[in-house]
């Protein structure tokens, strides 16, 4: 496959931007190769710029739940850009979009619009922090809330890929604040409030981890950290930034029954656009301002064509007669396919997923339940891996810590090319 071109850009780019990109895993170091410059996507594929054609399974990294460039979505960017791209002022479309979450997730009372996941847990942490009149947080090994102090610590997502679990820059006053639990491990969250609980403003948590690659809840672990929050009156925060609207209508809490305080919120909202968003119950809401005391502000925030693009991506799934039992059958189709692979290629491999969220763990464990577990998987194997799925056309994620992303763009065709590459692949490890 010629990726000259891409080869090119990813020299020039180095010579303006920290590392050539953006985010740091787009960089492909944990692969061993070079980034892929992306020109355009339609659908299920994504073309690059030396006029190569994949099937995406990364769709840009969660929000593409429709697939790229659903005629309806940018319909709706392109009328509401005609008016105007941005006013910093109050808009009708900022409160069609709360009503419309409102309605999908039932948690939310309240909903305040950001531009990113990021700002959406550090503001819904401040709010915890104002409502409760406590400084701590507990945070899990392996879950990534975004770029946030208080989060850095043993995160997730690019910060495993790179080798990076706690970052430089992260001070040591922020640090002794933030606990650490282990993920689906109820007697570590337990141990902390029993040691600490009167100090904890908030537990934060992935209700479906999906930044240490696709790692399921145990129910009762769920159920059991609802239970330990309220019991010490700490909040709990639901980090639905990947699971929200993916994993079910109303995210992870609707498909697993537990109710949190607080929500975060993005990707899909923004139907593609930078987007993010926090709400819950209206009586710890309305402590934000202008109605209360806690401070957080942002000049986009509401954007109108982050908001249309947002609304008309809610719309369609919401209003689409078997939405998400047609996602689960394309999910559990290339899911069905893989496993078949792994046992008639002996790779040692397992599969996690939930709905269209998708990790396949290259490791000689059987279930992959928590950080340390997922710490134990063959990167090295999972870069050739990687890296041939690249020559045969398939588009994931450059690393092993994240997931893939079934999309209702997703083909019958495109899923036995993948599963038929898969196999090639997996034969030549």
């Amino acid at each position: 496959m010629n990726l000259e071109n891409s080869k090119k850009e990813f020299d020039k780019a180095k010579e303006s931007i920290p590392g050539g990109v953006n985010s740091p895993v787009r960089a492909y170091k944990s692969v061993g190769s070079n980034p892929v410059f992306i020109s355009k996507a339609k659908g299920s594929k994504i073309y690059d710029i030396d006029g190569n054609e994949y099937i995406d399974y990364v769709s840009s990294w969660g929000p593409m739940i429709l697939g790229h460039t659903h005629e309806k979505v940018v319909g709706a960017i392109v009328k509401a850009a005609q008016n105007g791209t941005s006013y910093g002022a109050p808009t009708v479309v900022e409160t069609q979009m709360a009503e419309q979450i409102k309605q999908m997730v039932p948690s939310i009372e309240i909903v305040r619009m950001v531009n990113s996941g990021t700002e959406a847990t550090m503001s819904a942490l401040r709010l915890a922090r104002g409502y409760t009149s406590r400084e701590k947080v507990v945070k899990f090994a392996g879950c990534y809330h975004g770029h946030v102090d208080s989060f850095l610590i043993k995160a997730g997502s690019g910060a495993i890929t790179l080798g990076l679990p706690d970052s430089p820059g992260v001070t040591k006053g922020t640090a002794k604040d933030t606990l650490l639990a282990e993920y689906n491990d109820l007697d570590s969250v337990k141990k902390l409030f029993q040691e600490q609980g009167d100090e904890i403003a908030a537990l934060i948590i992935e209700p479906i981890a999906g930044n240490m690659g696709l790692i399921k809840p145990d129910v009762e672990f769920l159920k059991g950290i609802r239970e330990v929050t309220e019991q010490y009156g700490a909040l709990l925060i639901f980090d639905e930034v990947i699971s929200g609207f993916r994993a079910a209508k109303g995210g992870a809490q609707e498909l697993y029954g537990i109710t949190p305080d607080l929500t975060a919120l993005g990707k899909i909202i923004g139907g593609g656009l930078p987007v993010g968003a926090y709400g819950g119950k209206k009586e710890i809401m309305e402590n934000l301002a202008p109605a209360g005391a806690v401070y957080q502000a942002g000049t986009l925030s509401g954007n109108p064509l982050a908001m249309a693009a947002g609304i008309e991506t809610l719309k369609i799934m919401n209003e689409t007669e078997g939405f998400y039992d047609k996602l689960e059958e394309k999910a559990a189709r290339l899911e069905r396919g893989l496993l078949n692979n792994i046992e008639n290629t002996g790779t040692k491999a397992i599969i996690n997923r939930v709905g269209s969220l998708m990790t396949m763990f290259f490791t000689d464990l059987k279930e992959v339940k928590s950080f340390d577990d997922a710490m134990k998987s063959d990167t090295d194997k999972y870069s050739k891996y990687f890296n041939l799925a690249i020559e045969s056309g398939i588009y994931l994620a450059p690393s092993q810590f994240e997931c893939a992303f079934i999309s209702a763009a997703h083909t019958d065709e495109d899923i036995d090319k993948t599963i038929e590459a898969n196999y090639l692949a997996l034969k030549q490890l």
